[in-house]
């Protein structure tokens, strides 16, 4: 077994084996370099969960303490 990974397709129509794409260790960028961003929606981005605040830990923490 080499740095080359083959693997094949089954082919339903032919019944066959078909030699696949060469899988590589190296990402081909050509599509990254042509995406258009413009084309993008503009989304609002809501945190759903948000982290309580340290004002907010401490008030639990006296509350916690007293009870």
């Amino acid at each position: 077994m080499g740095g080359n990974k083959r693997f094949f397709v089954l082919s339903f129509r032919t019944h066959s084996w078909q030699p696949g794409p060469i899988m590589s260790d190296k990402p081909d960028f050509a599509e990254i370099e042509t995406f258009d961003k413009t084309k993008l929606k503009k989304t609002e981005t809501r945190e759903k969960n948000p982290l309580p605040t340290k004002e907010t830990i401490e008030q639990e923490k006296q509350s916690e303490s007293t009870s």
